[in-house]
């Protein structure tokens, strides 16, 4: 979920990213630090480049909902008319509101698509706050409902926290939304995708990472812990890089890692990766990943 100069809409994809540009850049990296949390493949299922090619999340309200998923494809017309033209990872809290975050290609404003429990949707728009990036690629709501993080595209330091749309009781679809604090991380990450909540203060994260330096790989899955929950005031988080998320296809070429979800009943995390080139019609994946 690129800022709107790198949309792609994954259309035919060309790059450098090879294996052995990934073995280069590793050796002259700094090796990353591992924490003892240990992922492993556990399967894939095909991404769909139109429906399933930019997040995705998993629903527990109402009652064996189907995991629902984000692309180009699933924004309605009504939204994109009005310039609402990128779609990114979503999240549902547990008590069941769906939240998809949106950007446009210019202007001074996010926003965030809410459907309550009962199926209505609203919207709530954010104006950005100095210094704020415009793109709008995920958002992550904490276990107990009431705030939801928010990243930006680059090499960034923070995290956005916002009031929960249409939870918190200090939001309203007719009033801006308000940043209320920041995650400060101890360490840069870029090009974060999407994020999710595996505890009350602890996220994983895909990364598109193209580069390597930071961590000593491109596309790492990161691990953020928090200093605590968080709120309308500013914590810090410790960012570790866990593992570099599946580079696999019959193409070669620039992959794209998407969304991400971790679902607490199943223990199960999965990560949209976007295939290159042509390939991205064939065998683009959603992968599963256990604990280890």
């Amino acid at each position: 979920m690129p800022a709107p100069a790198r949309q792609r809409c994954h259309a035919v994809l060309t790059g450098l990213v090879t294996l052995a540009t990934a073995a280069v850049v590793s050796l002259a990296a700094p090796a990353p630090a591992f924490a003892a949390d240990t992922w492993i493949e556990a399967g894939s299922d095909r991404a769909d480049p139109l429906t399933e090619s930019q997040g995705l999340t998993s629903v527990e309200v109402p009652a064996n909902s189907p995991n629902r998923y984000t692309g180009i494809g699933t924004i309605p017309l009504g939204v994109s008319s009005r310039g609402w033209s990128h779609v990114g990872d979503p999240d549902a809290s547990y008590n069941g509101y769906y939240i998809e975050p949106y950007q446009q290609d210019s202007g001074n404003s996010k926003m965030f698509r809410v459907q309550a429990p009962g199926g209505a949707w609203s919207e709530y728009v954010h104006t950005l706050s100095p210094g704020e990036a415009l793109n709008n690629s995920w958002d992550a709501i904490s276990p107990d409902g009431q705030w939801m993080l928010s990243g930006e595209w680059g090499t960034m330091n923070r995290l956005l926290v916002f009031p929960t749309p249409g939870v918190n009781p200090g939001t309203s679809p007719s009033a801006n939304l308000p940043q209320a604090s920041q995650v400060n991380l101890d360490h840069a990450v870029r090009d974060v995708q999407g994020c999710d909540f595996s505890g009350p203060t602890t996220l994983l994260c895909s990364s598109d990472d193209p580069d390597g330096s930071l961590f000593g790989m491109t596309k790492p899955l990161l691990r953020i812990d928090l200093s605590a929950a968080p709120g309308s005031a500013d914590v810090s988080g410790h960012v570790t890089a866990l593992r570099q998320l599946p580079l696999r296809s019959s193409c070669s070429g620039t992959f794209e890692t998407e969304g991400i979800d971790y679902d607490r009943r199943t223990g199960i995390l999965r990560v949209i990766v976007i295939s290159p080139g042509f390939c991205v019609l064939t065998d683009s994946k959603t992968y599963k990943f256990s604990r280890g």
